[in-house]
């Protein structure tokens, strides 16, 4: 099962916070923070807890948002060269998502820069691919990372080539 973390405004738009606040879901990378860029179209940021990692995709049809999270996931980990074993494996613990409320200030705070970042991104090429704004944004600098891997790019790497040895 996906947890996402989800903004009020987000959730305003996508439904009731239906997940404990204490669950962490069976996902390997763990729950997912998600907020609403209000672009034309609206777009869903989400940010993974663990990784740092961003994502972006369309907000409409906001009823079928949760039902779309794990394609979008996993094309991004796709493109980051995550293995494809974890890939597939992620896909398939997403097929079930809950929505809860935000718990983890510091993850929010970095949803937030990036938040800004697309929106730079976005003012320069309305028109920019999704998939490769948020491949772009994984490889900025995090505070949260310094003392591991900088980036979430590379933060995701280390951390499944932890997860497969």
């Amino acid at each position: 099962m996906l947890i996402v973390r989800a903004t009020r405004k987000l959730l305003r738009l996508a439904g009731p916070p239906t997940a404990p606040d204490d669950d962490r879901g069976t996902t390997l990378l763990g729950p997912w923070y998600a907020t609403v860029l209000f672009w034309r179209p609206r777009v869903v940021l989400l940010v993974n807890e663990t990784t740092l990692l961003p994502v972006l995709l369309p907000l409409a049809p906001a009823a079928t948002l949760t039902g779309r999270l794990a394609e979008r996931i996993g094309t991004v980990l796709t493109s980051l060269d995550a293995p494809s074993a974890i890939v597939d494996r992620e896909r398939r613990h997403m097929q079930t998502t809950q929505l809860g409320v935000t718990a983890n200030r510091s993850v929010v705070g970095v949803m937030t820069d990036f938040a800004r970042l697309a929106q730079i991104h976005h003012d320069d090429d309305p028109t920019v691919d999704l998939v490769a704004l948020a491949v772009r944004l994984a490889a900025t600098p995090c505070s949260p990372l310094y003392r591991r891997n900088i980036s979430p790019d590379r933060e995701l790497a280390a951390t499944s080539q932890a997860i497969t040895t």
